[in-house]
């Protein structure tokens, strides 16, 4: 047995570094040392959040691999790698039409104990199918954004992102400031960051897109093919209604609380054909578009505004919250 330190989430939502004692390997399964994890907004939900608690969170990380079970092939031990925490079955019907996450193995998959922690286990579907080599000249902290820019992707081909199409993002964490890196590096003709924090406004504009405060009157050449929901919020999806062209898309990027019900616009949204469309999480073929992405140099690092050790994750959270902190990684 091996012992591991860890952030554990409880069901009051604080967060505590413990102690845990990690089991034997069994076939198929990989042991990792966690090299980085980055923080998740997602894991800033609370209402997501508590209903799964206990739990150690971090799904977004790096690892080396120290252990290999029975059976594994293709991996050595010291590979370092980028750890999905979710992998497919690749024989359901949802796995034959490309739609992993409602693959019954998919949902099934976890890390043990997750991401925040110094060692972790992963499970031998994620082994088989989306635990991915880093080259070397790939840095940890690049490496790390390979899962939300994965969903990222996912999220701009569901939306059917073409050359020349304009783009706007209602919200600029750090998930909507690489939906407008993605975008621009797909061709997108106008990317427009819309937000009410100026230092997101100000980043924006480095990663060229045009920022503009959240509540700006809207422009009829400015509205766009593609508009993407950030935060999972009325007042979002409010601000997002406004800035949609005539037959045009809108991505929901992050899902509401279970309680919250939006009236819509029947008549509008037939009359001008608007596509309503959500994308949740990333499959195997989307986090290898990911990590290709980031080894051939789109600038994900420049996000990172703290690495903390993982006692500090809590700290971490905190600032994520007060958007003190755009991109947080935790390095063990």
């Amino acid at each position: 047995m091996l012992n591991t330190r860890a952030v554990l989430y409880d069901k009051t939502g604080e967060l505590s570094l413990r102690t845990m004692e990690l089991r034997l390997l069994q076939p198929g399964e990989a042991r990792v040392r966690i090299r980085a994890c980055g923080l998740c907004t997602g894991e800033l939900m609370d209402w997501y959040m508590q209903r799964k608690a206990p739990l150690v969170p971090g799904h977004e990380l790096v690892g080396e691999i120290v252990e290999i079970g029975e059976g594994v092939q293709g991996f050595e031990i010291g590979d370092r790698v980028v750890v999905h925490h979710h992998a497919p079955c690749h024989q359901c019907d949802s796995c034959k039409r490309g739609a992993y996450v409602h693959c019954s193995v998919w949902r099934s998959t976890a890390l043990v104990p997750g991401g925040l922690s110094d060692y972790a286990i992963v499970a031998s579907e994620i082994v088989r199918s989306d635990l991915l080599k880093i080259s070397p000249s790939t840095p940890d902290e690049a490496a790390v954004f390979t899962e939300p820019l994965a969903c990222v992707v996912k999220s701009l081909k569901r939306a059917h992102l073409r050359m020349g199409d304009r783009v706007t993002i209602v919200g600029l964490g750090v998930m909507g400031l690489l939906h407008g890196m993605l975008a621009v590096r797909w061709g997108a003709s106008q990317v427009i960051g819309i937000d009410r924090v100026e230092s997101r406004l100000q980043k924006a504009e480095t990663l060229g897109l045009t920022p503009l405060q959240a509540g700006t009157s809207t422009d009829e050449m400015l509205l766009s093919d593609i508009v993407v929901v950030g935060p999972g919020s009325v007042d979002a999806l409010d601000e997002a209604w406004r800035w949609v062209a005539p037959a045009g898309t809108l991505l929901l990027f992050t899902p509401a609380p279970p309680e919250v019900v939006y009236p819509l616009d029947w008549h509008s949204l037939y009359m001008r054909e608007t596509r309503i469309i959500p994308s949740y999480s990333a499959g195997p073929d989307d986090m290898r578009c990911a990590l290709s992405l980031i080894e051939d140099g789109l600038t994900v690092q420049s996000l990172i505004t703290h690495t903390l050790p993982l006692e500090q994750a809590a700290q971490g959270y905190a600032m994520m919250r007060r958007a003190e902190a755009l991109k947080v990684v935790i390095r063990p």
